[in-house]
């Protein structure tokens, strides 16, 4: 099962998208004090922990869009930053 949240992120200020993901994720980590723990996340839940994993890989929610929605941010942001290295 796939769920659809609207998505943005700090790294691409004021730049919104819907993005699917699967609707239940279950992550396996361990803790600063080297326990192991295992949760089943849904939802909402499930997309907010795709999307920080997903910094952890490099990756940002631009990168599952279709590339004519991706290009538009990525030009936005372009000029942004040229804006903003003007100031």
């Amino acid at each position: 099962e796939l769920n659809t949240y609207e998505e943005g992120c700090l790294s691409i200020p004021d730049q919104y998208a819907d993005v699917t993901r699967p609707a239940d994720v279950d992550v396996r980590w361990i803790d600063r004090d080297g326990k192991e723990h295992t949760e089943t996340f849904t939802k909402l839940w499930a997309t907010c922990v795709q999307h920080e994993i997903d910094h952890l890989d490099g990756k940002l929610f631009i990168d599952y869009l279709k590339p004519l929605r991706r290009q538009m941010i990525t030009r936005k942001m372009t000029k942004l930053k040229r804006e903003l290295a003007r100031e």
